[in-house]
C-alpha cells in the first residue's frame, strides 16, 4: 500500500464512521480542490452514489468559474445539491469591506447556521486540512459544536485508536474532517492520480494562479507559470510561500482567524 492509498483508506473510514453515527449527514462544498476531493472520496465510500446532501454555503461572490464548475458535476455525479445564502445581508450589501470578520460570519457562518436550521444537520463533512493554518491544526476528526455555533479550541475531545466523538448533549452539530491528516501536496497527487475535475482557476494563466479558491473579492493569484498538475507538483516541492496567503482572511493575524474559528467559521 502506498501513501495516496493509506491517505485514501484512512479518509474513507472516517467517512464511513460518520455516516453510520449520524442521522442526518451533509457535506460542504466549496468548490475548490479539498472538498472536491472529500466529494470523490464520498463517492468511493459509497460505490459511486452520495447518500446524503451536499450544501454549498454561496456568498454570491464566488468565481463564475466555481459556479459552472459545481452545477457541471452536481449533474454529472448525482448530487442532492442544496444551496443557501444569507439572502438578507447580501440585500443589505455586506462585503469584504466592511472586515473579514463580520463578512465572513454574515456571509457563510450565519448561512450555515441558517441551513442547519432549515435542514436540521446533525454533522457536516468539510474539507480542511491541519497543514492549511496554525489554527487549523488544532482541530480533531470530529469537532463538536456547541447551540451558539462556536469552537471551543481549547477543550477539543481526544482521539485514541481511531475512536471518535459522536455527540455531546449540549452539542449543535459534528464536524467531521475526513482530510485532516493530508497535506496540499497529497491532495495534488490525488487529484493528479484520480483524475478528479479541478476548476482552471488553479492553472496559471499570465504568469499567476490561484492556489486557495474563495470568494473572488477575497482573492488574489500567486505568481506562478504551473499550467498542469505535474507543474503544481513541483511548484509545491520548491515554494515558500503558503498556500491561503492569496485569501483576505488568512492575512490577518492568527487571532483574527482563531476568532473566526471559536465563531463557527470553516
Amino acid at each position: 500500500m502506498n501513501r495516496l492509498d493509506d491517505l485514501e483508506n484512512r479518509s474513507i473510514y472516517v467517512i464511513r464512521e460518520a455516516y453510520a453515527k449520524f442521522h442526518n449527514l451533509a457535506a460542504l462544498w466549496s468548490i475548490g480542490k479539498d472538498s472536491s476531493a472529500v466529494m470523490w472520496l464520498c463517492r468511493k465510500a459509497f460505490f459511486g452514489n452520495i447518500p446524503f446532501p451536499v450544501l454549498h454555503i454561496d456568498t454570491g461572490v464566488k468565481f463564475k468559474e466555481m459556479y459552472e464548475h459545481r452545477d457541471k458535476y452536481a449533474r454529472e455525479w448525482g448530487l442532492d445539491l442544496r444551496i443557501v445564502r444569507n439572502e438578507e445581508a447580501i440585500a443589505q450589501g455586506m462585503c469584504h469591506e466592511k472586515g473579514a470578520i463580520e463578512c465572513c460570519t454574515a456571509l457563510k457562518t450565519t448561512a450555515l447556521q441558517q441551513a442547519i436550521d432549515q435542514f436540521g444537520f446533525d454533522a457536516l463533512l468539510l474539507g480542511i486540512r491541519r497543514d492549511e493554518h496554525g489554527i487549523r491544526a488544532k482541530e480533531r476528526y470530529f469537532s463538536p459544536r456547541d447551540p451558539d455555533f462556536s469552537w471551543d479550541y481549547k477543550n477539543q475531545p481526544p482521539e485514541f485508536w481511531d475512536q471518535y466523538v459522536s455527540r455531546e448533549e449540549e452539542d449543535t452539530h459534528i464536524r467531521v474532517h475526513p482530510l485532516l491528516h493530508w497535506t496540499e501536496y497529497d491532495v495534488w497527487a490525488y487529484v493528479q492520480r484520480e483524475s478528479i475535475p479541478t476548476s482552471p482557476l488553479y492553472f496559471a494563466r499570465n504568469g499567476k494562479r490561484y492556489r486557495s479558491l474563495g470568494c473572488e473579492t477575497c482573492c488574489q493569484p500567486v505568481e506562478s507559470n504551473a499550467t498542469t498538475i505535474d507543474e503544481i507538483i513541483e511548484e509545491l516541492r520548491t515554494t515558500n510561500v503558503q498556500e491561503r496567503s492569496g485569501r483576505a482572511q488568512d492575512k490577518e493575524s492568527a487571532y483574527t482567524m482563531q476568532k473566526l474559528r471559536a465563531l463557527g467559521y470553516m
